[in-house]
């Protein structure tokens, strides 16, 4: 079976994902995701990680809202306006929800103490975005919004049917995030071109680029590791 492997609509997100590969493929691939997709992921590992990931959004909506402040035109902001929306309307309700039904509040949420994993990796999108400028910023969110289409598409074709995790894969898979993401991955690209022109690997910025992206990407598999810690 060929799995899927989405452009986005950003030639951008594809050079960078085939110049970081080793770094991206643990990640959309790694033992969390695969037990997501065979329904052989712990559903204590499970809410472990919905839990740190509702604390996580939390600073992922400041990384977005930087991105109002960072943006150079009118689009840029619109769109981080936007995805901060999405994140109260599609994603927080799907950890809330979930974690409900199992007892556990949002209260209890709200109060998570936040694990070193996740303080390592919001912070440092953060301080890409206060470091750099916009491009920057974006090279360190893309991978978590991409990855998690890339990865709901997958799961979405090969998981097993009787997966307890459905509903995660499904809003990741689902058309509503799968347009957030062609939209991100086209002012991705945008914002390429407005800064560096379109010729992206010949500008002096790419491997820093590279860097950024690729120690996101790696900061998502310890990420989906340290949702293994509460197995």
């Amino acid at each position: 079976m060929t799995l899927p492997k989405p452009d986005y609509s950003s030639k951008l997100f594809n050079r960078l994902r085939a110049a970081t590969m080793d770094d991206w493929q643990p990640y959309i691939d790694h033992a969390f995701v695969r037990g997501l997709g065979d329904g052989t992921l712990p559903k204590t590992a499970f809410l472990h990680y919905l839990k740190q990931d509702y604390v996580y959004l939390h600073h992922y909506a400041r990384a977005w809202a930087l991105g109002v402040v960072k943006a150079n035109t009118l689009m840029e902001s619109r769109f981080c306006a936007e995805l901060m929306h999405s994140l109260a309307s599609v994603e927080l309700p799907l950890h809330i929800g979930v974690c409900a039904r199992e007892g556990i509040s949002e209260d209890d949420l709200f109060n998570t103490k936040e694990e070193p994993e996740n303080i390592a990796y919001t912070r440092y999108v953060l301080d890409c975005g206060q470091a750099g400028d916009f491009l920057d910023l974006l090279a360190a969110l893309i991978p978590c919004v991409h990855g998690y289409g890339e990865i709901g598409l997958r799961l979405a074709e090969t998981a097993a049917a009787d997966t307890p995790y459905r509903e995660w894969i499904d809003t990741y898979a689902g058309e509503a995030f799968q347009n957030m993401c062609h939209t991100a991955g086209k002012l991705f690209d945008q914002a390429a071109i407005d800064r560096i022109g379109a010729d992206f690997e010949r500008s002096p910025r790419w491997q820093r680029l590279c860097e950024i992206f690729a120690t996101a990407s790696r900061l998502e598999a310890s990420f989906w590791q340290m949702g293994l810690k509460g197995a």
